[in-house]
């Protein structure tokens, strides 16, 4: 059974740093692309990044992040790692990471995955 957990979500102020992680359980981390998304209060779940399989090359789901956030993984250990730079009260969330086949690629709607984790909370606040 594959399985997903992230975590590394914290309290943290304006302009702060944060590195999630994400580890996959039952499976080998190489044969998925990973899918980072995040749901803010009251809002819907939203893609960000993601990390396709095979090269591990970057998908940036929500533009928006590009110069901020970043993504990357190491098959070697199962996991794969979201670094949340200069933060603000706007990313506020919980962030859930996702698991996609090699063969369909990175996931940009909640819809399409086949495995998630339960999500790891970052809260941004002075």
């Amino acid at each position: 059974q594959v399985q997903l957990a992230e975590s590394g979500g914290a309290l943290v102020q304006p302009g702060g740093s944060l590195r999630l992680s994400c580890t996959i359980f039952g499976s080998n981390l190489a044969y998925y692309a990973i899918t980072w998304f995040r749901q803010a209060p009251g809002k819907e779940r939203r893609g960000v990044l993601c990390s396709r399989s095979g090269d591990g090359s970057t998908d940036y789901v929500d533009p928006s992040v590009k110069g901020r956030f970043t993504i990357a993984r190491d098959n070697g250990k199962n996991q794969v790692y979201l670094e949340l730079n200069n933060l603000t009260p706007e990313d506020t969330g919980v962030y859930l990471c996702a698991a996609s086949s090699a063969g369909r690629g990175c996931a940009t709607h909640p819809t399409e995955p086949l495995y998630w984790g339960r999500g790891t909370q970052v809260t941004v606040s002075s």
